[in-house]
């Protein structure tokens, strides 16, 4: 019989171990970090510029292979958005905004986007 083992969150993991936190240097300080709001889209509204799903529940699913030096990329840009804009977003996430860009500038360009211009260069 398969058991799943309960883990603790990283936030358990890395919290203080008291309640006395020492006082930052002032050159450092502490940095604000939010999660991207939630979209919520209405079909009801009238169709305007392409946006990406958000934070919902997402009914389908595609597998896309990358390569070590993309998912390096990727991450980065993650890391890039939280430490520097202090945005909190998974790979999901930022992989969805970027097809959304992508899409709509096909969809706004169409031949002189930059997509087509990227294929045709290959």
């Amino acid at each position: 019989m398969a058991r799943r083992v309960s883990m603790p969150a990283a936030d358990d993991l890395f919290r203080p171990t008291s309640d006395a936190a020492p006082e930052p240097a002032p050159e450092q300080r502490p940095r604000r970090v939010r999660a991207v709001a939630d979209t919520n889209p209405d079909p009801g509204e009238p169709a305007g510029p392409r946006k990406p799903s958000g934070r919902v529940r997402h009914d389908e699913k595609m597998t896309v292979y990358v390569t070590s030096d993309e998912l390096l990329d990727i991450e980065h840009a993650r890391l890039t958005l939280r430490r520097e804009h202090g945005l909190a977003v998974d790979r999901g996430r930022l992989v969805r905004e970027a097809l959304a860009l992508v899409l709509a500038d096909l969809e706004a360009q169409g031949a002189d986007s930059a997509l087509v211009q990227r294929l045709l260069d290959e």
